[in-house]
């Protein structure tokens, strides 16, 4: 049975001056979890936040809080962001030099594990690791800014993926350039979890929210029947 489909929005694409407020609305108007983009200026050419600050939004929703941890080192820093609320960690396999520790170690916190890929980076890199996997991230345009577009090779990619999880409970994300559009070309390979920023994001609104995650869903759903 395959999983029911998430939509994560980006936080990375909100007002940052009325974050709380942002992460609320969007929570009410229908996401199923809340995606956090953090970046260290270093593993990726942007900087973002730090465990500090998903600590003060986690009193803002209960919705899962799916952390992706775009920076390098990894590991002394993933028991920071499990103690300030996060529910999925993903790191990168490009930034770890002992990938299956890292898990480990997310698992140690109480935590669902994952991993994201570049674009350039094949899954075969997982293939020892899958059973520590609760999720796969794929990377649909290169990390470290919002707003890029989606990169076609992306799609035959996640169809590889989703063939070498075989029956696993393994969720497949992407993350980069989500939109109606795109949602339903990477649903129909087997995608079950998508991060959108800009796109749900844009019109500042709970109702435009709220219009904008229903949008992502029904075409997302579409191609999965």
């Amino acid at each position: 049975m395959s999983n029911p489909l998430v939509i994560a929005p980006s936080v990375l694409a909100s007002d940052f001056s009325k974050l709380g407020q942002e992460v609320r609305d969007v929570a009410e108007a229908g996401a199923d979890w809340i995606h956090l983009d953090v970046m260290d200026g270093h593993f990726v050419p942007n900087i973002t936040f730090g465990p500090d600050f998903i600590a003060a939004i986690r009193p803002y929703t209960d919705k899962v809080f799916d952390t992706h941890l775009m920076i390098e080192p990894v590991d002394p820093y993933i028991e920071a962001f499990a103690k300030a609320g996060s529910d999925y960690i993903t790191i990168h396999a490009e930034a770890s030099k002992h990938l299956d520790r890292s898990l480990q170690a997310i698992k140690d916190q109480g935590k669902k594990a994952g991993v994201s890929l570049n674009p350039a980076t094949p899954e075969s890199s997982l293939e020892y690791v899958l059973d520590r996997l609760d999720l796969i991230l794929v990377m649909t345009v290169n990390p470290g800014f919002g707003g890029q577009k989606f990169i076609p090779s992306m799609i035959e990619k996640t169809r590889r993926i989703k063939q070498m999880i075989g029956d696993r409970p393994i969720r497949i994300e992407i993350d980069g350039g989500i939109t109606p559009e795109t949602a339903p070309l990477i649903t129909q390979a087997g995608a079950d979890t998508l991060v959108a920023g800009s796109a749900v994001f844009k019109g500042s609104t709970l109702e435009s929210y709220r219009q904008n995650i229903a949008a992502i869903r029904a075409a997302g759903d579409a191609a999965r029947r």
